[in-house]
């Protein structure tokens, strides 16, 4: 397990986690806003948080491979784009269970509620997606020796 986590600590993964975080807060500012459309159209929020992801999971797929993992060859092939989906649907089920939990928890959410419980998922699928990202979906985009991230001497 030390070894796997050493596996972070250099230059690209720092880099890639960089880029993961801020696709993800792209991804989740433009879910919020049709999770909050789908709410007030008086969608049930299971169904709101399912359609959104669906939609929000494509975005994610085309800016963590053309930007995150710079993979430009085209498109991806049946693998990568399965893999991707796969993974994004481990965290689907998480950010549901999330949400799920906070209405089981504190009763009827609300909207606003909801959206807490939406961010608070959404922070606690990064890592585990960024791992998988990196040494699943994307494992190609990895460079053979990585360069170390310097340690700072105080």
């Amino acid at each position: 397990m030390k070894n796997y986590v050493m596996t972070f600590a250099n230059r690209e993964s720092v880099v890639q986690a960089v880029k993961v975080a801020l696709v993800g807060v792209a991804n989740t500012l433009v879910y919020l806003v049709l999770f909050n459309i789908f709410l007030a159209l008086g969608m049930a929020w299971f169904w709101a948080v399912t359609t959104s992801f669906i939609l929000t999971t494509f975005m994610s797929y085309v800016l963590n491979r053309r930007w995150t993992f710079e993979l430009t060859d085209g498109a991806g092939s049946g693998k990568e784009t399965m893999t991707f989906f796969a993974v994004n649907t481990a965290a689907y089920f998480g950010s549901v269970a999330v949400i799920w939990l906070a209405d089981t928890l504190f009763g009827p959410l609300g909207a606003i509620g909801y959206n807490i419980a939406a961010i608070v998922a959404a922070g606690a699928m990064i890592l585990p997606k960024l791992a998988g990202y990196r040494d699943v979906v994307f494992s190609k985009a990895l460079s053979a020796e990585p360069e170390p991230v310097a340690a700072e001497v105080k």
